[in-house]
């Protein structure tokens, strides 16, 4: 057992709520940390869900894990922060009927201000942090700017879901399981403006790599359908069940953060949000933006030199700009 003895810290806020429901389980039975790795589980959430929140305690001992060493619920930061290796914030403001955009911002910007100075005061150094909450990249760059000693690398949030989804897509259109679709990008924000960009993803089909156009020979679809359907599959989500995805969403999270941990395989990359800082795709600095990445030693490194057509310059540069101003919005927030 040697190194793994010691029980990594991992911190799910949100807890009591339902994408938490689906992710603690896969952590806790070693999917995302290692096989051998104990855990400790501190669960966070707003002080109404504590009892809901002593439920899923019960549920989470009733498992009977060989690696869950200790479940701490809480609602208090000093205490959910305090020596972490990893922090999955999910818990976020959602947004409600009739609420302006404007207005969700700046209530995520109070929570996200606030847990970026907790893991600035409280955690290690090393904290990996993952934003799920949305808006997720703009939450994570307030985070990333609220924790200054904190690396900014050590940041990302979630576009492993729109991935997945992308991926999904194509390998139902080419009547193969997903694990023989790599190399999917998604560009951007994870929100509606996102661009699932496949020109440089590859099926395996009768055992020997295609470019995607020639696996799929439909580019109308690829150009049109296909994107739309990515870019929209979180709202056809909802209108079908009436509740955001959650059993996705999860899977998605223990990807995202099994990959920073174990590292991404030789040849295949993955997406993720993170620093624009010094990209070589033209997108401006200062942003959380999804990008191609491989993973190694706990350090993502974004893929440099995929060549970018006119039709895919086009989409990046539009969710970009939204980005940029949802950053603007935001920063006027956090200076309040």
């Amino acid at each position: 057992l040697g190194r793994s003895a010691e029980p990594v810290r991992v911190l799910v806020t949100g807890a009591a709520g339902q994408i938490a429901y689906s992710l603690l389980f896969g952590i806790a039975k070693g999917d995302v940390f290692g096989k051998d790795q104990p855990i400790t589980l501190i669960l966070l959430d707003i002080t109404p869900m504590l009892p809901v929140l002593g439920g899923v305690v019960m549920e989470l001992q009733d498992c009977a894990l060989p690696l869950l060493r200790e479940v701490i619920p809480t609602d208090k930061e000093e205490v959910a922060f305090k020596d972490l290796d990893a922090a999955i914030l999910v818990g976020s403001m959602p947004r409600r009927e009739g609420m302006e955009r404007k207005d969700l911002l700046k209530a995520n910007v109070a929570i996200f201000k606030s847990q970026g100075a907790a893991l600035e005061k409280y955690a290690k150094k090393t904290v990996k942090v993952l934003v799920v909450g949305n808006p997720a990249n703009t939450n994570c760059l307030i985070a990333a700017k609220s924790a200054p000693s904190i690396p900014k690398e050590n940041f990302s949030c979630l576009t492993r879901l729109d991935h997945n989804r992308a991926r999904s897509q194509v390998a139902m259109r080419c009547g193969v399981p997903a694990t023989q679709v790599k190399n999917v990008i998604i560009w951007g924000n994870h929100s509606s403006t996102q661009y699932p960009d496949v020109h440089h993803c590859k099926v395996n089909m009768a055992g020997s790599d295609l470019a995607c156009f020639d696996a799929v020979k439909d580019d109308d679809w690829l150009k049109g359908a296909f994107i739309s359907t990515v870019q929209q599959r979180g709202a056809a989500v909802i209108a079908a069940r009436k509740l955001s995805s959650a059993m996705s969403a999860a899977k998605a999270i223990c990807d995202h953060m099994r990959d920073i941990w174990s590292g991404t395989p030789e040849g295949e990359f993955v997406s993720m949000g993170v620093y624009s800082s010094s990209n070589s795709y033209g997108v401006a600095e200062d942003l959380i933006y999804s990008f191609p990445v491989h993973i190694k030693d706990k350090q993502w490194k974004i893929v440099d030199g995929l060549a970018i057509n006119e039709f895919s310059r086009g989409k990046m540069d539009a969710t970009a700009a939204e980005l940029v101003e949802e950053r603007d919005t935001a920063v006027t927030f956090l200076s309040a």
